[in-house]
């Protein structure tokens, strides 16, 4: 995962806020608390990962597929760019 060293000090920061979410869920869950809080919680875990996965994806198919010297009417880079739109649609 080289090419995402760019972006490491961001995806850094989510896994970190992502471990506190999980932590306070395992709290939630030794201290019985509510099933509707717990599920909310795991939830918003979820789509915190969900966001971390579109990060990573997008980050590849920046890095993978799209040429750097393409110009913005490439087709390839258009469709890379239609790409790492569905992804966020799909995972965000």
């Amino acid at each position: 995962m080289g090419h995402v060293a760019k972006e490491k000090a961001k995806l850094l920061n989510r896994l970190r806020r992502l471990k506190g979410q999980i932590e306070a869920i395992e709290r939630s869950v030794e201290q019985d608390k509510e099933c509707a809080s717990v599920l909310q919680q795991a939830t918003s875990c979820r789509g915190a990962m969900d966001g971390f996965i579109a990060e990573v994806i997008e980050d590849h198919i920046r890095e993978h597929m799209v040429d750097p010297s393409a110009t913005p009417d490439d087709p390839r880079r258009q469709a890379a760019e239609e790409l790492v739109e569905i992804v966020h649609a799909y995972l965000t």
